[in-house]
């Protein structure tokens, strides 16, 4: 109906309005009424134009990453009051999506011989508080040298990476490095739960004397479940999703594109839901519950 009346806005001055109203059967008051609006049309339009370069602005700062909750939660966070419905249909119109999640393959080999951790987690992948508990696994990523692989160790309270390693390989010092990683940061508690799968570097000696010397307690999960490390393998699906999968040219590559994405965007910038402060960055979410238990 639009074009219909914008044709006749267009040939009015030929035909007169009453004529092509008549030809085209629309009422002329329907027809006013419409170029009454036009200045509206025109406003609205133009905070659409306005408000798509500020979505645009948010998907690139996110790595092209965010989809309409993130970005609805991020203009909020700058002050703009927008409907989320409004935001998704101009990424919709735009073309503008958040990163798809794929499969990733399993690295996990478990070691007949070696007798488990029980599993202290049962599937409850939260924490009040931060430094209790602690989920982790590893990964491969492709590059032109061969596989680069990455081991975790994931806060359940915040869902911050706190402690991370890489290597051209997966043997126990590479799980026992990111360990390192996190106990030298200083946010373990004593006793804090470090969950992983069965896999042999974390039912390895090494692992196991490093966890006794750390005054940590492990855990474990069951043989094939994934969903007994959920949060671990949630975690990297949002990597491989958010990061991208591809082939890098080498390891070095690779290592400074991880570290990146940890370091620089997914602990301090990546924005996540918290049942409770709302969308947050793991930082923050760890700086407002320390704030909580101080007070």
């Amino acid at each position: 109906m639009n074009d219909t009346y914008a044709f006749i806005e267009a040939e009015k001055t030929t035909h007169g309005v009453a004529f092509l109203c008549r030809l085209l059967k629309v009422a002329r008051s329907s027809f006013y009424a419409w170029l009454a609006a036009a200045k509206s049309r025109a406003s609205r339009l133009a905070a659409d134009e306005a408000l798509v370069h500020e979505i645009a602005a948010i998907h690139v700062a996110s790595r092209q990453t965010y989809g309409v909750p993130r970005i609805h939660a991020e203009l909020r966070r700058l002050g703009r009051c927008v409907n989320r419905k409004r935001i998704a249909r101009l990424m919709r119109e735009h073309g503008i999506q958040g990163a798809h999640r794929r499969k990733r393959r399993s690295l996990t080999r478990p070691d007949r011989k070696a007798k488990p951790a029980p599993d202290l987690i049962g599937r409850d992948f939260h924490a009040e508080i931060p430094g209790a508990k602690l989920v982790g696994d590893i990964t491969a990523l492709p590059t032109g040298k061969g596989w680069l692989y990455l081991a975790c160790w994931l806060d359940l309270a915040t869902r911050e990476v706190v402690g991370y390693s890489m290597a051209d390989h997966h043997r126990a010092t590479l799980v026992v490095d990111a360990l390192k990683m996190a106990a030298g940061r200083g946010r373990l508690r004593p006793g804090c739960i470090v969950h992983s799968d069965r896999g042999s570097e974390y039912t390895s000696n090494q692992f196991r004397c490093e966890i006794a010397e750390l005054g940590l307690r492990q855990s474990c999960g069951r043989t094939g479940s994934c969903f007994d490390n959920a949060a671990a393998e949630s975690f990297w699906a949002l990597l491989k999703e958010e990061i991208g999968t591809r082939v890098w040219p080498d390891r070095a590559t690779a290592r400074a594109e991880v570290f990146d994405f940890i370091e620089t965007f997914y602990n301090r910038r990546r924005l996540r839901k918290h049942k409770v402060f709302g969308y947050l960055t793991p930082a923050e979410t760890r700086q407002r519950q320390e704030h909580a238990l101080a007070a």
